[in-house]
């Protein structure tokens, strides 16, 4: 024991004026946020249409029949855009943005630990191994409908937008060419092992989407402690979009090569629209977390290097109660710099440890709310 340090005071209760001033000022940061955001959507979203038009090469390579999955995106990255501008201008996590890209660009960082960021990158955003710890069975499920979504993504984007095509190599064999913006790629037998991977390449998708669609369903409906707090909209609605997209696209696969084309059109119109909708819902549901993980690299790495630059003991945070060691002086600043940024009035608390928190509370409690109850 170091000795004991009285609690750090928070704002005095019953302050109207002050806390009446205090929403006006959030209320007006809420507004001028909110204004801002949307300019930044829109100018990302002109920026999408100028690269959709000159990418087709002024839409001669744009399929019209794509037009409403296009609209979508255009719609999806106002979305992504507006949320993640309103997002990063919260206190927190402006301050995590900021100290994430500091520690990213960082050249003493990468002088001192080279392969710190795409180690980093590879854990938090490519194999996620820390959902791992939680159970095996999760981690396959999440990685099936990360990297199916990822190879959709990669296909139908630049479809949708004309920038990629397949183009016939000539009249009589069955040569085809992958073009990119219009220039050659590379041509390809469409009977090659390679031209099955590329025209069933979001069949492939659509299976690992459905395997880690399917488990986390099947999870939400049997695991007592899924179903304990979930929604429909937050937790349901998410897993059966992707079903949707997925069985609709494989079936309009099976329609083609088994039907002869039966029902095609009907299941066409399933596919677009469902895909559509969850392009639309996408950023303002459970999947806006997909644009918001690779910040999580940022601040891991900030942590890291933190804790590198910390290794001695007179750059970690004692407790002032207890003497024992909190985290880096550096997270314990950044920590209280956010509380007083969110006008908390009780940042003082960060430079206790847990346990210290826990008695200090209980024995504010015993002298100020029970006092005869010893």
């Amino acid at each position: 024991m170091t000795g004991t340090a009285p609690p750090p005071q928070g704002r005095p209760i019953g302050d109207r004026p002050a806390e009446d001033d205090a929403a006006q000022v959030v209320a007006s940061a809420t507004r001028a946020t909110a204004v801002r955001a949307s300019l930044v959507a829109a100018a990302a979203s002109v920026l999408l249409v100028v690269a959709i038009v000159l990418g087709s090469r002024l839409l001669r390579d744009f399929d019209s029949a794509l037009v409403p999955y296009a609209v979508a995106t255009v719609f999806l990255t106002f979305g992504v855009v507006y949320r993640y501008v309103v997002w990063v201008s919260a206190p927190a996590a402006r301050r995590m943005f900021v100290q994430g890209w500091k520690a990213a660009l960082s050249w003493e960082n990468l002088k001192r630990s080279p392969a710190a960021l795409p180690r980093m990158a590879a854990t938090y955003l490519g194999f996620q191994k820390f959902l791992g710890a939680r159970s095996h069975a999760r981690w396959a499920a999440h990685q099936l409908i990360f990297w199916g979504c990822l190879l959709a993504a990669a296909i139908t984007f630049p479809l949708t937008w004309g920038w990629f095509t397949f183009t016939s190599a000539d009249a009589a064999g069955p040569g085809y060419e992958m073009r990119l913006w219009g220039l050659r790629l590379f041509g390809f037998d469409s009977g090659s092992f390679l031209g099955w991977a590329l025209y069933h390449g979001l069949d492939l998708a659509a299976v690992m989407v459905i395997g880690g669609a399917g488990y986390f369903l099947w999870r939400r409906m049997r695991d007592r402690a899924a179903t304990t707090g979930q929604r429909f909209g937050y937790d349901f609605l998410p897993l059966l979009a992707l079903l949707t997209i997925s069985v609709t696209g494989l079936l309009l696969t099976f329609s083609e090569m088994f039907l002869h084309g039966g029902g095609y059109e009907f299941l066409a119109i399933l596919h677009m629209a469902s895909v559509v909708l969850t392009l639309v819902y996408l950023p303002f549901g459970k999947f806006f977390h997909i644009v918001q993980r690779p910040a999580a690299v940022g601040m891991q790495l900030f942590k890291y290097t933190a804790r590198r630059r910390g290794s001695d003991a007179e750059e970690l945070q004692a407790c002032r109660r207890c003497g024992q060691p909190i985290d880096t002086v550096a997270a314990v600043d950044n920590l209280r710099a956010t509380m007083r940024d969110l006008h908390l009035g009780f940042d003082g608390w960060a430079e206790y440890c847990p346990r210290c928190k826990r008695v200090l509370r209980g024995n504010a409690y015993l002298s100020n709310v029970k006092r005869g109850f010893k």
